[in-house]
């Protein structure tokens, strides 16, 4: 039987180590003592990120540095695209794709006039990704609104390959209890992004004004919209490295 050590398993998971000893010692992981050390089945891991019978590997494999494939390379555009537009429409706010390092795959579906407005101001994409970065640095793997770098709430949920976390579907745009924010939150977003304060002013109300329990009815559903895209890239990318080995074993060069 293969195990996994701590570390192994916080990479697969994207948690810290603590998360991963309450979930081993409350039994939400499969874990055995050795020593005083816990091991994680690898089999079994494997079988709760949807992969039994698959060797385990860190999440850092879906990198091209190592060799697998990451997720723009097994996702057509336009079938992320027509997720996110799908994500937006039924969600009522708006939604991306991003890799986990918030490079959006799509363009923002369905934007609220805030984030308009500060994007065709001087804003950049590269800006965007360092703020959809963060929320993937979220330990908690359950999707839950939480304020951006532009101050309303978003929220995301993964994208696996495997057993890896390969991107997010991010929606958002909504406004907290407390909105609009402060003249001095307002002028630091200003700061951050670059765009004139009289423009944030202009359409700082125009975001998502949505109760408790639609909100709590979209990260209820989010992660079904992101299994949906895990199940076309992974079954996508098993395709292409099918293809891949038949060229190889035919003495075709890619």
């Amino acid at each position: 039987m293969s195990l996994l050590t701590t570390k192994q398993v916080q990479e697969l998971f994207r948690v810290d180590r603590s998360t991963i000893y309450r979930m081993a010692e409350d039994g939400r992981l499969p874990a055995v003592k050795v020593g005083r050390q816990w091991r994680f089945p690898a089999d079994r891991v494997e079988s709760l990120l949807g992969q039994p019978g698959e060797t385990a590997a860190p999440a850092a494999a879906t990198t091209a540095s190592n060799g697998a494939v990451s997720l723009d390379t097994v996702l057509p555009p336009d079938t992320a695209q027509a997720v996110a537009d799908l994500a937006a429409d039924l969600f009522g706010v708006m939604a991306v794709v991003t890799d986990m390092s918030g490079r959006a795959l799509t363009t923002v579906s369905n934007p609220c006039g805030y984030f308009t407005s500060v994007f065709n101001a001087v804003y950049t994409p590269d800006r965007c990704s360092e703020g959809w970065r963060r929320l993937g640095e979220e330990i908690d793997l359950e999707p839950h609104f939480l304020p951006s770098h532009l101050g309303f709430l978003c929220a995301r949920s993964f994208i696996r390959i495997g057993p890896n976390l390969a991107g997010m579907v991010i929606v958002g745009g909504v406004a907290p209890k407390s909105w609009p924010p402060s003249p001095s939150d307002i002028e630091a977003v200003a700061l951050e992004t670059g765009t004139p304060v009289e423009v944030i002013n202009d359409h700082i109300k125009e975001v998502y004004w949505i109760d408790a329990s639609h909100q709590d009815w979209i990260v209820r559903n989010l992660s079904r919209v992101s299994d949906l895209i895990s199940l076309l890239a992974d079954g996508h990318g098993r395709l292409v490295q099918k293809l891949d080995t038949i060229a190889t074993l035919a003495g075709v060069v890619a």
